[in-house]
């Protein structure tokens, strides 16, 4: 997108704190979480996203004389903290897991540790991002999932809640496994593939369904998918598509791509598109399907043996509508002073609410044997996990335990920033979506399942578990 003063972009009561802090002189270090609480559509598995785009806004936070001026009038902020902001560069370290990686409820998916004044400005606009990004490629790997390998387009630009949802979300959609966006912005911005053929409009603009298909296929021999719904499919759309096949491509010893249902009955009509397409000599012809599809309606096509090899998928993915919220938080863990780090904790009568306190690592368990994913761990930030013997117990049901052999572990958290500093190489979205689909291939297909996925345990070491209990004791 074009380049935009983003530093604003945050809620007041951040600015607000942030000049509390300075006036109190109380600038000191903080540590905070960003993690989610429940995963959407009560999955098994969430995808993170967004951290490209929290790189891209930390690199270019600075606030220049209009913004000092806005918050001037409103009166309440000292002229020493509009002085400090005048300079503003954020100076702290950053962790996050990569783009891509499957991710559970309680981890901490990205750790701020700055000055509390800089950690408490990010809040909004990381949250943004990593809500939405981490929503649509979450969505969108749920209907990849049940595509059965058929390969999914994202259609939702003109659906979507704005152009950042259009532009992004399109950009998270590749992440979650689609392989190709009709935005025409995402494509070129972030070299992936985009996709799009023609409208009922083309169709209805020429003085017949025979016209408007022939013209195409001369403009675009090469790349003819016809969309057959405008009149009628199988009465109309589809014997003229395959006049046009027979009497202009073939003849060039030109093959068709594609014909695309977008309304009525799919499973049917994919049917019997399909029969008459293979009696008319057109057995590689895919069949297309668009029409406010999502990952359930995509299942129970597959139910009625529909015939369908592409899917076209857009205001159900671009604005995850069955779950629209993803919820990922932002907390304080912990805050340092002399060098010590001083755990905190955000108690609730909600226990959900309850967070957990200091500053932390994740660890994966893999089977030497399968190389599945067997469970995470939550530690504290110098707890170091070995090959070797590990007990692992239920966080409410403490005495059910499980002790791991024969496994390896690897840490999720990876260091992005150091004292400001960027020192991480983000990787292309096409990179990230390969590694997303491998990671999601390290765990078994019952918690990947649609209705009543298998949990997956995310544990806590029994370290910050005994200072978790102590700290609520207190």
């Amino acid at each position: 997108m074009n380049e935009r003063n983003l530093e604003l972009l945050t809620d007041f009561y951040e600015f607000t704190m942030a000049n509390g802090y300075f006036v109190k002189n109380t600038n000191f270090i903080a540590y905070f979480d960003i993690f989610f609480r429940k995963i959407p559509d009560d999955g098994g598995f969430a995808i993170f996203a967004g951290l490209e785009q929290i790189i891209d806004y930390i690199k270019n936070l600075s606030f220049n004389e209009e913004d000092i001026e806005f918050l001037r009038n409103q009166n309440i902020f000292s002229e020493e903290f509009l002085e400090y902001l005048k300079n503003f560069k954020f100076t702290g370290d950053i962790w996050s897991v990569p783009e891509g990686t499957v991710v559970f409820p309680y981890e901490p998916l990205v750790t701020v540790k700055a000055p509390i004044i800089e950690a408490q400005l990010l809040e909004t606009m990381l949250l943004l991002l990593v809500n939405h990004e981490s929503l649509i490629a979450t969505k969108t790997r749920r209907i990849v999932n049940q595509a059965k390998g058929r390969p999914v387009m994202e259609f939702g630009a003109r659906r979507a809640h704005g152009a950042d949802s259009a532009f992004y979300g399109a950009r998270s959609a590749i992440i979650g496994g689609a392989v190709s966006t009709s935005c025409t912005l995402t494509a070129k911005a972030f070299n992936v593939p985009s996709s799009g053929t023609m409208a009922h409009s083309w169709i209805q603009s020429f003085d017949s369904e025979y016209d408007a298909f022939k013209a195409y296929s001369e403009i675009y021999p090469n790349n003819c998918t016809f969309l057959i719904d405008t009149y009628d499919t199988l009465k109309s759309g589809l014997p003229n598509a395959i006049k046009v096949f027979d009497e202009v491509l073939k003849p060039q010893g030109i093959r068709p791509i594609a014909v695309r249902l977008d309304s009525g009955d799919l499973a049917y009509l994919s049917k019997e598109v399909r029969k008459i397409l293979d009696s008319a000599g057109y057995e590689d012809c895919k069949i297309c399907a668009t029409n406010s599809l999502d990952e359930r309606l995509i299942s129970s096509l597959f139910e009625q043996d529909a015939k369908i090899d592409i899917f076209g998928v857009g205001e159900n993915l671009i604005t995850a509508k069955s779950n629209p919220v993803f919820g990922a938080v932002y907390k304080l863990a912990a805050i340092e002073k002399d060098g010590n780090i001083i755990p905190k904790i955000k108690i609730s009568e909600n226990v959900a609410k309850i967070t957990n306190p200091s500053f932390k690592k994740i660890y994966r368990f893999y089977s030497k044997k399968t190389n599945m994913a067997i469970a995470d761990l939550i530690t504290l930030h110098d707890e170091e996990v070995l090959e070797g013997e590990y007990t692992i117990f239920d966080q409410e049901s403490t005495w059910k335990k499980k002790t791991l052999t024969d496994y390896y572990v690897k840490p999720l958290l990876v260091k992005i920033f150091e004292n400001g500093n960027l020192v991480y190489n983000s990787p292309s979205v096409t990179e990230i979506a390969e590694y997303s689909k491998k990671d999601l291939d390290s765990f078994w297909d019952e918690i990947k399942r649609l209705d009543n996925p298998h949990k997956y345990f995310v544990d806590l070491s029994k370290n910050l578990w005994d200072l978790k209990h102590n700290l609520l004791n207190k």
